[in-house]
């Protein structure tokens, strides 16, 4: 047996003993370090339900660990190896999958929203095919946890084109936020910016490298960019808040023929004002959607590159980490962070609590 934090119906989510998940064919089970809480799955909990309405079923998309099983069909010589978990089981039939865009696919299996996840002991992955090894035996478990928000901050800094000379602004100073930052800068963008609403976040983010973080209420975005920029707008904004107000001044603030990536997720209709909206055709923006990461060799696999950069210490993810919970105290955690009783960057289920 084992524990598992499962929902077992809308609101009611709780760690329960689960039998130990037995491995077949090319399955691998991982022994879970560490899953992150990730912001979808507080509504998954709390409003939504899973993404099938299937249950009981164990949370948590956002994980690794090390192998400690092999199914018959799969290569014994895993077993000891520790890594990230890429969580979504695509169909590799529909065509999306054939061309390598399986975060597209149009009939796929989800750990941790469709099927059991990483808030767990143990989880039962597909095949060696989602596990990605990191090759640096000092590098800190928990940091797999944070692979995959990793992932998707470096997909929007490439869906984005930034290079080196570009400027760019973000908005949303959460964990991704603050990585996209970091990502930016690796790829030789500057300055970079970040915006948010909350003084915490902003104080947060400035405590964690991102000097140039402002608020968005209480400070003028644009008067604030120009003073980084030699009197230049943004290149690129990243919107990563899923809001209205946010694309709106995205949209203020870009230059003309600038780049506006869409990277936060929407939780109610999306409206913008008029003058934005004229703007945004009188500057000729471009405007691109993203989702997820690339998962895929060609023209290159964002999570393995993730994984490299972490063992190569070029990328920082654990200093974002502010909250850590064993699975017994995991409901109580979310709970907190749903109604608004603990203020987070990052929090995380960690073996080690």
């Amino acid at each position: 047996m084992m524990k598992a934090a499962q929902e077992f119906a809308i609101g009611d989510f709780r760690t329960v003993d689960v039998p130990l998940p037995q491995c077949r064919g090319e399955e691998l089970l991982v022994k879970i370090s560490a899953c992150g809480i990730c912001g979808s799955d507080l509504p998954r909990i709390y409003e939504l339900g899973t993404s099938k309405q299937k249950y009981p079923l164990t949370i948590g998309h956002e994980f690794g660990g090390e192998i400690v099983d092999a199914g018959p069909d799969a290569d014994k010589a895993l077993i000891g190896k520790k890594g990230a978990v890429f969580p979504c089981i695509p169909c590799r039939k529909c065509e999306n999958c054939q061309t390598a865009d399986y975060a597209m696919c149009l009939d796929y299996d989800y750990l941790g929203s469709r099927s059991d996840g990483g808030f767990a002991e143990y989880c039962l992955v597909p095949s060696a095919w989602h596990f990605v090894e990191s090759k640096n035996p000092g590098m800190d478990a928990e940091a797999l946890s944070m692979v995959e928000p990793c992932t998707v901050a470096q997909h929007a800094i490439r869906k984005s084109g930034a290079q080196a000379g570009n400027s760019v602004i973000i908005f949303g100073a959460g964990p991704i936020g603050i990585m996209a930052a970091r990502w930016a800068k690796i790829f030789g963008a500057g300055p970079v910016m970040l915006v948010d609403v909350l003084d915490e976040k902003v104080a947060f983010a400035r405590e964690h490298g991102e000097s140039d973080t402002v608020n968005g209420i209480k400070q003028n975005i644009l008067d604030e960019f120009k003073k980084i920029n030699n009197g230049a707008l943004p290149d690129i904004a990243i919107e990563g808040t899923g809001t209205g107000a946010a694309l709106g001044q995205a949209i203020e603030c870009t230059r003309t023929f600038g780049t506006i990536v869409l990277m936060g997720n929407p939780h109610k209709d999306t409206t913008i004002k008029l003058d934005q909206h004229s703007s945004l055709l009188r500057k000729e923006l471009t405007l691109k959607g993203m989702w997820n990461s690339h998962y895929a060799a060609t023209p290159i696999n964002e999570w393995v590159y993730t994984v490299k950069m972490l063992d190569e210490n070029k990328i920082k993810v654990l200093d974002l980490v502010t909250h850590r919970s064993s699975l017994d105290g995991l409901p109580m955690l979310c709970d907190d962070i749903h109604k608004g009783r603990v203020n987070i960057c990052k929090a995380i289920y960690s073996s080690r609590v």
